[in-house]
């Protein structure tokens, strides 16, 4: 189990400082809007994807501090893998955040979230850059 203050210093970084902000202007990047009805979140996540790699994922909008940082790290460790291989990634996260066994190896700074359960009211602000990201898999993979 990670340290608080790591966790929350991992948070304001990704925050501050997202590595994976700011949309491309590519008509190769397929795109997903999510929006929350209970709070701030408005984001849009584009994944650009060949022969079934992850080549990169961005997203844009305004996010509360656990969506922009989920996101954030979530585009980080899924970019360069396979589809199959992001998924695991993806699958590992949520139940982390239901509070069932998972790999934590898989998820690095993604771990900052592992006691996300304990605030349900946030769980939504922590999945909805992570449910774009499986949907666009998910779009891609149907072509």
């Amino acid at each position: 189990m990670m340290d608080q203050n790591i966790k929350r210093e991992i948070m304001i970084d990704h925050y501050s400082k997202p590595m994976n902000k700011g949309l491309v202007e590519d008509k190769g990047y397929r795109m997903i809007h999510n929006a929350s009805d209970s709070c701030i979140d408005d984001i849009t996540v584009g994944m650009l994807a060949e022969d079934g790699i992850i080549k990169d994922v961005r997203f844009d909008g305004v996010g509360c501090t656990i969506c922009t940082s989920s996101t954030d790290i979530m585009c980080s460790l899924v970019k360069g893998k396979s589809f199959n291989e992001a998924r695991i990634i993806l699958d590992n996260y949520y139940r982390m955040i239901e509070e069932k066994p998972f790999d934590e190896e898989l998820l690095d700074e993604a771990n900052a979230f592992d006691t996300l359960y304990k605030q349900a009211n946030r769980i939504k602000c922590g999945t909805i850059g992570i449910n774009a990201i499986r949907d666009l898999i998910n779009e891609y993979e149907k072509q």
